[in-house]
Formats: C-alpha cells, sequence, structure tokens
C-alpha cells in the first residue's frame, strides 16, 4: 500500500471541478464543486447527530437509500440549513447536475456548508452547473477540495493505492474542516471515492467502522456541525472480485480506507480555526477499548489543554484533570503522561503524581507543530487515539464575526 497523488480522481473513473459561482462575496474563493464517477457506484453516507440538521442531509439520505450515487455536488459559503425552502433548493441542485451530465438526480449527493440560517439562491448554481461539468477533468481533485473549504486555510486531499484478487486499487478522499468539528457519527465534511467492487452492505460496514476510530476522535472546538456528512462511492472499476464478506480482501479494504481517513483527520486538526498545533493523545494500558477511546477524547477536548499547548506550557494537571471527569473506568494511581514531538519525549507524570523534569527541555518539545499526548493507565490490551488542536486567539476572532 503507497499513498498517492490525485485526491478523489486518483479512483479510476472519476473526474471532479471545482469553481466561483457567486456564492461567497470573495470572487478568489471557489464555493462549488463536483465529482462524478463514470459508472454509477454503490454508495453509504454516516451523518451529523445535530437534531438540527441542514437539507442537503436529508436529501442525500434519501437518494442514496437505494446504495447508489454516481456524483456529489457541494457548495460553500452557505448551509442550506434552517431554511423554509431548504430541500427544495437542495433537491434542486441535484436536478441542474441531472441537466448537466445526464446523470439521474436521484443518483447524487448534495451537500452545503457556511453560514446557518440565511437563505441559498439556486441562481448561481444554476448560472454555473454547465461551465462546472464543463471543467470536469481526471486531474480536478484539487480544485474540487479548494471549492469546499470555508475557514480551511489549506487544501485537504489523500489517496492511497494498494492490491486486490491482483488488481491495482485505490482510495482517495478530500475533506472540508476546521471549526465546529466536534465527535458525534462524523465531524465535518468528506467526500471519498474508490475504483473497488464492494457490496453495499460491506461498504457501509467498513465506513461505519471506521468512522468509530476515526472521525469520531477528533475534536476542535466542542461544537458539533448541523451539516456534517462523510460519503464514499465505489464504482467497482478496478475489476477485483467483489467484497461480499468478511476476509483478507475486506481486512485489506478496511486498512487502506483508514490511512486515507486518518490523514484526513489530522489535516482537519493541524488546520483547526486559530490553531498552531496539531496534538494527537494516544491512550494506552486501558482494560477496554470504550476506556481508552474515552480517556483519549476527554484529553484532546479539554479547553484548558488546549490553551496550554497554545502556550508550549508543559501543565500535564490539565490532562490528569481531564481524565479525572471523562467518567473513564481508570486507577489514577497509575497514569503516566509523557509529551512528545519531533524535539524529543519526556516524562511529567508517573503513576498520578508529578515527577522532576527541565521546563526548558520541555518548553522546547511543546514549541513544535505536532505535538503527541502520552497517556499510560495501565497494563491492559486497549489503545486509543484522537486528535484535535491548540486553542488560540485567532480562533475567537474568526468566530467573533463569521456570519458578519
Amino acid at each position: 500500500m503507497k499513498i498517492v497523488s490525485g485526491g478523489v480522481c486518483a479512483s479510476k473513473g472519476f473526474k471532479a471541478s471545482g469553481m466561483h459561482c457567486g456564492i461567497r462575496k470573495n470572487q478568489s474563493k471557489k464555493d462549488l464543486a463536483l465529482i462524478v464517477s463514470d459508472e454509477k457506484a454503490v454508495a453509504c453516507a454516516v451523518y451529523t447527530k445535530n437534531l438540527v440538521k441542514g437539507a442537503p442531509l436529508t436529501v442525500t439520505k434519501d437518494n442514496i437509500s437505494d446504495g447508489y450515487a454516481q456524483a456529489v455536488v457541494c457548495n460553500s459559503g452557505n448551509a442550506n440549513t434552517c431554511n423554509a425552502d431548504g430541500i427544495e433548493i437542495a433537491t434542486k441542485m441535484c436536478e441542474l447536475v441531472e441537466k448537466a451530465t445526464d446523470i439521474y438526480a436521484k443518483d447524487v449527493i448534495v451537500a452545503s456548508t457556511g453560514v446557518i440560517g440565511q437563505p441559498l439562491s439556486i441562481t448561481p448554481i444554476e448560472n454555473a452547473i454547465d461551465e462546472l461539468s464543463s471543467k470536469l477533468s481526471y486531474d480536478g481533485s484539487f480544485d474540487c477540495a479548494s471549492a469546499i473549504m470555508t475557514t480551511d486555510t489549506v487544501e485537504k486531499e489523500v489517496a492511497v493505492e494498494f492490491e486486490l484478487s491482483g488488481k491495482i486499487c485505490h482510495i482517495g478522499g478530500i475533506a472540508k474542516g476546521s471549526g465546529m468539528i466536534h465527535p458525534d457519527m462524523a465531524t465535518m465534511l468528506v467526500f471519498i471515492t474508490s475504483d473497488v467492487c464492494i457490496s453495499r452492505d460491506m461498504l457501509q460496514k467498513a465506513l461505519s467502522s471506521d468512522v468509530d476510530c476515526t472521525f469520531n476522535m477528533l475534536s476542535v472546538d466542542g461544537d458539533t456541525s448541523t451539516n456534517d456528512m462523510v460519503a464514499v462511492m465505489c464504482n467497482g472499476m478496478a475489476e477485483n472480485d467483489e467484497i461480499n464478506c468478511e476476509g483478507d480482501d475486506f481486512n485489506t479494504f478496511m486498512k487502506a480506507l483508514n490511512t486515507v481517513t486518518m490523514t484526513l483527520c489530522k489535516m482537519i486538526a493541524g488546520d483547526g480555526e486559530g490553531a498552531t498545533k496539531m496534538l494527537e493523545c494516544t491512550c494506552s494500558g486501558a482494560d477496554t477499548l470504550l476506556t481508552a477511546k474515552t480517556v483519549a477524547k476527554s484529553v484532546i477536548c479539554s479547553s484548558l489543554l488546549k490553551a496550554a499547548m497554545f502556550g508550549a506550557d508543559a501543565n500535564w494537571g490539565r490532562v490528569l484533570c481531564a481524565i479525572g471527569y471523562s467518567k473513564a473506568d481508570v486507577d489514577v494511581s497509575k497514569v503516566d503522561v509523557s509529551f512528545k514531538s519531533a524535539k524529543g519525549e519526556i516524562l511529567v507524570c508517573k503513576d498520578g503524581a508529578g515527577v522532576e523534569f527541565s521546563e526548558e527541555k520541555a518548553k522546547e518539545i511543546l514549541l513544535e507543530k505536532d505535538i503527541e499526548i502520552l497517556v499510560s493507565v495501565g497494563d491492559g490490551k486497549y489503545s486509543s487515539k484522537a486528535w484535535g488542536c491548540d486553542l488560540t486567539y485567532d480562533y475567537v476572532k474568526i468566530n467573533g464575526d463569521y456570519r458578519t
């Protein structure tokens, strides 16, 4: 298995495009994206658990209820959420894709991201859909990734190549996510493509299982968005033997999928609103996977810990505090904590108590961009990771006038 270029277009038979259509005021920002498969694809998705859901999620869930899709259309700059005509607009977006590409409207995954509660005009999308379709390219992933961004500062795309039943296969993905990122089924917009031949039931099983250990372990600010969705399309064009049960091929597919999703998780964490550092917490030695996940997630979600990381302050008490209120079943007297980065590793807590360490060395370690928080809670066999970022002044600045 190897990382390759191409994002969602690395998978055979997938084209993509992105352009500015006029939803966003800044004409230098792309705001409309399209992904199209040459062949109808097996499709599935997971959605936010926020009770307030964007209209596109409702339409998408209905469209792929038969287990198939062939295109994705997404706009940025407006979430199409809490609007009286939201379903109508989302449905119209699918119909416009059908008009421009001849792909059945019910085979379109639709998504929107941006400001909540502002009406989304269909006019700029309608005016741009033909040009967007004409721009479709087997090299268009980067433009597509650009068009789904909101407060993101960098495009997020990744792809892997691997082999199944003697056939070269691919999985590629793009994501947007910077703020309103918190574990709850899905945590942002992610579109994943693959040329693997796999049944719908096994694809859903793979996605649901993977999300629980990747995107659900990611938190930037504790706010779960109304429009979060992770959608996958597999068109089978690699011509491998269909994956219709568990086994070696399914395990290989899962590993490839996890490589893509974990990479996107880290990209989103590192690009959190106002962030200067990507944080990864690993909890090991737990008696159960639930305990490991609970501890790692609680630490990564701690605002006090995130602020300490911004200041490069080795305040390990913030880690213990987060473990203490997590309700995880741990013996605090067995907890060890270390901080690690490219500059080295330093033990700051042993058996639930502080140890002597060099503040200067700790500061040097924590000034790096990528920080690991290593927590051991005993000698159990389970471990888990969670990802996040530091909490900075700029986070407040960005969200203080996000709408205006």
